[in-house]
């Protein structure tokens, strides 16, 4: 039973995590520019969840590779936007 909760708390964190970056993908589909995006913190950024992905793989914790693995690709699509709009 408390390996079931926990594995909900990871859950549940892992989902508020990844559509945390959804409105910021919108944002800038919607608008077609992201100058106000750092392009420097979202390389870093997207580099740090790709390496969370790999240590939940490594660890086989589902929690952690889906959460990051969904994270990683939202966040490379701000990474390519902010490139594709020259923001």
């Amino acid at each position: 039973m408390l390996f079931i909760c926990i594995e909900m708390v990871g859950l549940i964190a892992g989902v508020c995590t990844t559509v945390a970056f959804v409105p910021q993908i919108f944002k800038i589909l919607k608008s077609k520019h992201a100058r106000d995006i750092s392009l420097g913190m979202y390389v870093i950024l997207t580099t740090g969840i790709f390496l969370w992905m790999v240590y939940g793989i490594l660890l086989g914790r589902i929690p952690i590779v889906l959460a990051n693995g969904i994270s990683f690709v939202l966040c490379l699509t701000v990474v390519i936007t902010k490139i594709r709009y020259k923001g």
